[in-house]
């Protein structure tokens, strides 16, 4: 999908050149894994400086940055694209050997170090979509291989015929727990082994531990804004809120970014609108309501959406947004939210019982600068692992444009 051009481009001035990502991935493994083994670091060192963490400059000052790694100013001042994989396949083959280790008792396998080896493996999920909604901003972008064309004249049929929600909105209330316990701080000791059978989920600190929470009654709107919607109300407010880097305008028709070209609202107008939390927010705004909590949007999204076996769209079942389809009768309301993050008014910050992990330091803590929302759900690139563990919490600024994330109204009773 990355043309030998766009390796060095930078669709989204506020992240790295792709090339970066193609690095970061097998550095971060080998990061892990090596200091996990107490085994020098995989060769060539030098990735370890360049490729160790991403950038998530302050939107508002991007002179604003935590800790990342230092990169070139010079394109051939980088590592060549077939060098980085040649490292990657020399990563894999560590990871490998360390997994068949295991498999054949020859090393234990000790709480650290499945938590190692979950990190890697989700944190791979995770930037494969951070570099994909990154690919979306620039034309040069290729189609997925191996994939057919939608037909979108016929799927935006489809779409137009979902029947609207049966209510205007849910209403929800009661109690709902957050989280749930795995204290990364209760696993450094080796010593602590892992059944073959084991029904214990690793997860990522912010994710720990449970606490429970009352949610007030509140009405919450069965499907987040669509892209028709708001299109009708951004064009209403007259130049005053940006366009959504989710649209583009060509040859003055708003249409919304796929892989496969821009699609005109005709085909995407029942898409979720995929903007700011700050945008979204205003639209809320507008209709009376606002951005749900966190609790709110998790007891909602526990008792209403629908998982990936029965159809959510995750894991790649497309490339791009649907229409969504809850608030239906017939299946109690449950549906699809289209494939898509949504934005909470939650800003991400330490918790009761908060332990920051200690495997990957700053992986949440970096980021409680009351700037970042916690967001949750899962888009369509999402790994399924991750968009069903319903304890996952992504995080993005409040004023950052590009991620694919949605939001749905919730009101005050």
């Amino acid at each position: 999908m990355i043309p030998a051009a766009l390796l060095h481009a930078q669709p989204i001035e506020l992240r790295h050149r792709p090339l970066f990502y193609i690095g970061h991935l097998p550095t971060f493994n080998a990061l892990l894994l090596t200091k996990k083994l107490g085994i020098p670091m995989a060769e060539p060192k030098c990735y370890a400086r360049i490729f160790e963490r991403g950038i998530d400059p302050d939107v508002d000052d991007p002179t604003k940055v935590h800790g990342h790694s230092e990169v070139p100013e010079k394109d051939e001042d980088w590592p060549t694209l077939a060098e980085v994989l040649m490292f990657r396949d020399r990563v894999r083959e560590l990871v490998e050997k360390t997994l068949k280790e295991i498999e054949s008792g020859e090393r234990s396998m000790g709480r650290r170090l499945v938590r190692t080896l979950m990190m890697m493996h989700e944190h791979e999920a995770w930037h494969l979509e951070t570099l994909l909604y990154i690919l979306l901003q620039s034309p040069a972008t290729r189609p997925p291989p191996g994939f057919t064309q939608p037909p979108f004249a016929h799927l935006a049929q489809q779409w137009a015929s979902v029947p609207p929600p049966n209510t205007p909105h849910a209403e929800i209330e009661g109690a709902v727990t957050l989280g749930y316990d795995d204290q990364e701080p209760e696993d450094l000791s080796d010593a602590q082994e892992v059944a073959a059978n084991t029904t214990h989920v690793f997860g990522w600190d912010n994710e720990s531990p449970a606490r429970a929470v009352d949610v007030r009654p509140v009405h919450v709107e069965w499907r987040p804004v669509s892209n028709a919607d708001f299109y009708v109300f951004w064009r209403a407010q007259e130049g005053k809120i940006e366009m959504p880097k989710s649209w583009v305008l060509e040859d003055d028709e708003v249409k919304v970014k796929t892989f496969y070209g821009a699609q005109p609202l005709s085909v995407a107008g029942t898409w979720p609108c995929l903007a700011s939390y700050d945008a979204l927010l205003v639209f809320a705004r507008s209709k009376g309501g606002r951005i749900p909590t966190e609790p709110e949007l998790r007891l909602f999204l526990d008792k209403y959406h629908i998982g990936y076996d029965e159809g959510a769209n995750m894991g790649f079942r497309s490339w791009h947004p649907t229409a969504p389809t809850a608030g239906l009768a017939e299946n109690g309301g449950r549906g699809s939210n289209g494939g898509v993050w949504e934005w909470t008014s939650t800003a991400l910050d330490a918790h009761t019982g908060f332990a920051g992990t200690g495997i990957f330091p700053g992986y949440s803590s970096d980021f409680f600068d009351r700037k970042h929302m916690v967001v949750l759900g899962a888009s369509f690139a999402t790994a399924p692992r991750l968009g069903e563990r319903r304890t996952v919490r992504n995080f993005y600024q409040h004023n950052y444009p590009y991620p694919w994330v949605a939001a749905r109204v919730c009101y005050d009773i």
